[in-house]
């Protein structure tokens, strides 16, 4: 995790912290075609999230402290394979039609993701060799989530986050399809209503038992044997 300047310092008189919560802020996606393996890409995931914890510096309430952290995920998808170039224009009513750049049929990336879950944060020594996956500098859509610069690096102590993450990444692409068409069909007589007056037609619903005893478990209502009690 990389602190804020003010969260920095409160981290270096630190005893302990504990989590509190985590946002997803953006996520970068980049694709590229997999090598010798037509119609296969790469999917490149990176996600930023801001972390928030506290950390207690001795006996008193503890500080609030914030940072950005990131993760790295890679999938390989298959998404087809096109060449065709395609061209568009968006209409404009008596004014001339924008015209779209070229464009291909190849397959968009998507990421689905959920704010995570924080598990764990911990808190470490400054270690003297740096990470593979530092940051060299950090986007200015995520700096300005955040009230006070990000430190990069720096002398002091770490703080160490551990999330859960649920996600989908999938491949989009745009397809032609064949659809059957039908005339349009007007009502040749009118819909009768019920006939039943409405205390008639509430007598037949079914008491929701379970609406007022919550069921011991989503699957198989009912076919569960309560165990029995011990003696």
């Amino acid at each position: 995790m990389y602190p804020t300047r003010c969260s920095q310092a409160i981290i270096d008189r630190a005893i302990n912290v504990k989590p509190r919560k985590a946002e997803l802020l953006w996520c970068y996606i980049d694709v590229e075609a997999v090598p010798f393996n037509r119609g296969f890409y790469t999917v490149d995931a990176k996600f930023f999230y801001k972390i928030t914890a506290d950390a207690f510096c001795g006996v008193g309430r503890p500080q609030e402290v914030s940072g950005l952290a990131t993760f790295d995920k890679r999938t390989v998808l298959f998404g087809s394979d096109g060449a065709a170039k395609i061209f568009s224009s968006h209409y404009l009513p008596n004014a001339n039609d924008i015209q779209s750049l070229e464009r291909t049929n190849l397959p968009i990336a998507v990421v689905e993701v959920v704010d995570p879950v924080i598990l764990a944060v911990k808190l470490v020594e400054k270690h003297c060799c740096c990470p593979d996956n530092e940051l060299a500098e950090i986007p200015e859509l995520i700096c300005t989530c955040f009230d006070d610069d990000i430190v990069l690096s720096g002398e002091g102590k770490e703080l160490y986050a551990t999330l859960g993450q649920f996600s989908i990444i999938k491949l989009e692409r745009n397809i032609q399809l064949l659809m059957p068409a039908y005339d349009v069909c007007l009502p040749e007589k009118e819909c009768a209503g019920s006939s039943l007056d409405p205390c008639s037609l509430f007598e037949k619903f079914k008491f929701p038992v379970n609406e007022f005893f919550p069921p011991e478990s989503l699957d198989g209502i009912g076919d569960l044997e309560r165990p029995p009690c011990p003696k």
